[in-house]
């Protein structure tokens, strides 16, 4: 005999779920639903209906179809909460839905079962309803009494009725065993408990799905809930992100995110007694934060030397100079020594910010009297640099206009001390010797470092001072010339379309005093494959026609330094001859410099840097763009077309 309970019919019969799938919820005492497939009217069977708390009806009538009241109740507020920070390592140790298992999760089905799904304890709390219900039922809160336990058995805080899910959107199954219980949609039990996925597979859907299985080998793993700091911290009145629902957004969005990495509190609880050392994670210079910004511990360094022999006129364009066709990338490290530099030194610096653009920044200059020396780092770099001090040498006493003589300017970077020398030695060609002693005054006097710590000390010199420093570049006009005459050396540069370079640097005054060992001891040149540097005719490509006639010689050079054999790696070594503004051509060196962790017990420089004339040289730039813009527009109106 069928049931006499009064049911709720749609207007067309529901469509029979497929075989090995059911929809029912459990109510203690009732007989299970028949499968698909059993006849509809079998005795002891329940038509597939929505049961009710009306009064029983006659099997025979067929009362007209009536839906439940239902009450809408205004949508919940989403909450809001701060947006999680994405990091390349602590991110991707998250988990977040995928889009397939979102997607699921909003059409109400699950890749597992096809139906709709109970909400586990590991499930997101900001997960969609399913598109079947109507837009009020959608907004009903679902009630914690009546969630039913992962198999399907009954939950303590309730006796859910028995029902499934209809095709009618206006169709509502209610809790008739518990007043004042939220609607929901019934539980759902798969036909075979699932197959074991293994920890390594691919698909993050599959182990969703099968969440529910307490055999599964991280059910207990998958189920503990995750804080996940998905929205906007900005306040109620804001709109909501969004990302807030949309998990799988998260990841494909990583890129637009920040990459700081997020910090546990019991991290920051736990107090360390090894901050600032080597071995502490937090350290501003630790090993941590220099694999952020160079994972292979090296830096792009450029060092570069000219005589601008006074000259009031600079170049139209540094582009050669500073960055050279054979560099695919901009170095991270700047740092040009001038010898007889122009009288406008601001107007030098100018044009050098001007040509690096808004991703460098000046983080010292110095001079001393026509020596100059410019830094320029990438404005990400500048806080993990300490203190920059300088020093000067005079060798030229007698001479009020300090033409001869060095400058030093020593900083470090994370654990790595630098030191940059820019010199003017004594011109001639027979004066090697002053050469040398000009040398000696100045490793003996250069007074560095004073603030910042030795890095390390049980390997320095008081007698010499680039014996302190971890990485040291020389560089500037040392005036060795090429011995031999100038009519030797006419005769090598003229002897066909490829000079023969390795036979000019025989005569090489340096490189025969450095196999003495009586200057520049530890120091190391790259090759040599550019001509001779100086003496050239101003404006031209021939060298010294005057009635001096001076020999070409290699007197711009780039020398370098390390304690650690193989730190510095040169890269190129070459010259702009391009620049023709002085009779000197520019020299410039391209390295990549090793970088060592250090400690935060040094003086740092606070990310200072010279922000006038960073803002001055942008200024320069947007002028300059547009200049050329409004000369290319001018070109192309200015054309005239003549009709004969």
């Amino acid at each position: 005999m069928p049931s006499k309970a009064e049911s709720l019919r749609p207007s067309e019969p529901a469509p029979q779920p497929p075989e090995g799938r059911t929809l029912q919820g459990q109510l203690p005492g009732a007989p299970l639903a028949p499968r698909a497939g059993s006849p509809p009217d079998a005795p002891g069977s329940e038509s597939p209906a929505l049961a009710c708390s009306t009064p029983a009806t006659p099997s025979g009538e067929d009362p007209p179809a009536r839906a439940a009241p239902v009450t809408p109740r205004p949508p919940a507020r989403p909450r809001l909460e701060r947006a999680l920070s994405l990091d390349d390592k602590g991110w991707r140790r998250r988990r977040f839905r995928g889009s397939q298992e979102d997607l699921e999760a909003r059409n109400g089905t699950s890749p597992s079962r096809g139906s709709v799904q109970s909400e586990g304890p590991g499930a997101p709390a900001h997960s969609c309803s399913p598109p079947c219900l109507s837009t009020s039922l959608q907004e009903i809160p679902k009630s914690r009494g009546v969630l039913g336990s992962e198999r399907g058995s009954p939950s303590s805080g309730g006796n859910p009725l028995s029902g499934v899910a209809s095709s009618s959107p206006n169709l509502l199954h209610r809790n008739a065993a518990v007043a004042g219980s939220s609607p929901r949609l019934p539980s759902l039990l798969p036909p075979r408990p699932p197959p074991a996925l293994s920890l390594d597979i691919a698909s993050d859907s599959l182990r969703t799905a099968n969440k529910v299985d307490s055999d599964l080998a991280d059910y207990k793993l998958r189920a503990q809930p995750l804080l996940v700091r998905a929205h906007s911290s900005l306040g109620p009145g804001r709109p909501r992100s969004p990302l807030a629902c949309d998990d799988c957004s998260l990841r494909s969005a990583k890129s637009s995110f920040s990459l700081l990495a997020p910090i546990r509190s019991k991290d920051v609880r736990s107090r360390s007694y090894l901050e600032g050392s080597l071995l502490a994670s937090g350290a501003l210079l630790g090993a941590d934060e220099l694999a952020r910004y160079f994972p292979d511990r090296y830096v792009a360094l450029f060092v570069a030397t000219w005589n601008m022999q006074g000259q009031k006129e600079l170049p139209p364009s540094l582009d050669e100079f500073l960055l050279p066709a054979e560099a695919d990338y901009a170095q991270d490290l700047y740092v040009i020594g001038v010898q007889e530099g122009c009288s406008d030194r601001r107007e030098w610096e100018t044009r050098l910010q001007e040509t690096l653009g808004p991703h460098y920044v000046l983080l010292s200059s110095a001079a001393h009297g026509v020596l100059y020396m410019s830094l320029f780092i990438r404005r990400d770099l500048i806080w993990f640099c300490s203190e920059v001090e300088c020093s000067t040498v005079t060798t030229r006493i007698v001479s009020q206009i300090k033409t001869k003589g060095a400058l030093g300017v020593s900083f470090t970077f994370f654990g790595t001390s630098f030191l940059f020398i820019t010199s003017h030695f004594t011109s001639g060609d027979g004066k090697v010797a002053e050469r040398l002693l000009d040398y000696t005054r100045t490793v003996q006097a250069l007074a560095l470092p004073r603030n910042v710590p030795d890095t390390n000390p049980y390997r320095s010199s008081a007698a010499d001072v680039t014996t302190r420093f971890d990485e040291v570049f020389w560089f500037g006009d040392f005036n060795f010339r090429l011995s031999g005459g100038r009519t030797a050396v006419d005769t090598l540069l003229c002897q066909g379309l490829v000079v023969d370079v390795p036979a000019l640097l025989q005569h090489d005054q340096l490189i025969r005093e450095m196999r003495k060992g009586s200057i520049f001891k530890g120091f190391q040149e790259p090759d040599i494959h550019f001509l001779p540097s100086y003496k050239f005719d101003i404006g031209k490509d021939t060298y010294d026609s005057t009635s001096k006639q001076r020999t070409p010689s290699y007197t711009d050079r780039v020398l370098y330094r390390s304690r650690h054999k193989g730190d510095i790696c040169p890269v190129s070594y070459s010259s702009c001859p391009g620049i023709k503004t002085s009779d000197h051509r520019p020299v410039y060196g391209l390295f990549r410099v090793k970088v060592r962790p250090g400690r935060d017990n040094i003086p740092l420089a606070a990310g200072k840097f010279d922000r006038e004339l960073y803002l001055l040289g942008i200024k320069r730039r947007i002028s300059k763009e547009i200049q050329r813009q409004q000369a290319l527009q001018s070109q192309n109106s200015s054309t005239i077309c003549s009709v004969s």
